[in-house]
């Protein structure tokens, strides 16, 4: 078995990194890429990039290579709850594309794929952290519309990789598990400033907890 995981950025990537043994780094397609061995099994990370597309090629590419039958993301994302707070960590139950909209083509709800039927992918979780639907979109910012888009969709958490993800593994029959950690709150001031504060603190947190969170 190799676990492997499909994380946005090199800062997250790190944090699985940092835990694995016999490391050594490659280029696959152009996508940074790490190999050696996490908690006792062969493991690969592969680095995707921000956003939507750039986190749909790197599943599919990771997908290939190891013939997975489990992708793992793991990262930061914004919270939408007022109770949440930074550090917070959340498995993610299911996931939306808040950004994908067919409404006036076809009547659908928004964030449902021409081939599915409802909005909310399945994700796999396993009860070792509280569960939270994710929304995810191609863009970071404080608009008032998208959130409350994603509160009457019952999102409660924001990035904008993971339901990309979760589509491609739905259409290839691999499960998609998530691990997100709280960088910024809703409420709480802008977004961005909160995320670029709150970073590092949340990435010591994530590498601290990732041997018992996978």
């Amino acid at each position: 078995m190799t676990r492997t995981f499909v994380i946005a950025m090199d800062c997250e990537a790190k944090c699985i990194a940092d835990n694995m043994e016999g490391l050594s780094e490659e280029t696959l397609y152009g996508r940074r890429a790490f190999r050696g061995r996490f908690r006792g099994d062969d493991a690969l990370v592969v680095v995707s990039g921000i956003g939507k597309g750039n986190a749909a090629a790197a599943t599919q590419l990771a997908l290939q290579l190891t013939g997975a039958g489990e992708i793992l993301n793991f990262g930061v994302a914004g919270g939408l709850e007022p109770s949440m707070k930074v550090g917070d960590v959340f498995e993610v139950s299911d996931a939306v594309q808040y950004d994908f909209d067919l409404s006036q083509v076809n009547g659908t709800e928004i964030g449902t794929l021409n081939e599915r039927k409802t909005p909310f992918i399945p994700c796999f979780a396993t009860g070792v952290l509280p569960a939270r639907r994710l929304g995810s979109g191609d863009r970071f910012n404080d608009s008032d519309e998208d959130t409350s888009l994603l509160q009457r969709m019952g999102v409660g958490l924001r990035d904008m990789e993971g339901a990309a993800m979760a589509h491609v593994c739905e259409k290839a029959g691999a499960r998609f598990r998530a691990v997100k950690c709280v960088s910024d709150v809703r409420g709480e001031g802008a977004t961005p400033g909160q995320y670029a504060e709150n970073l590092g603190r949340c990435l010591a947190l994530m590498t601290a907890g990732a041997p018992s969170w996978f």
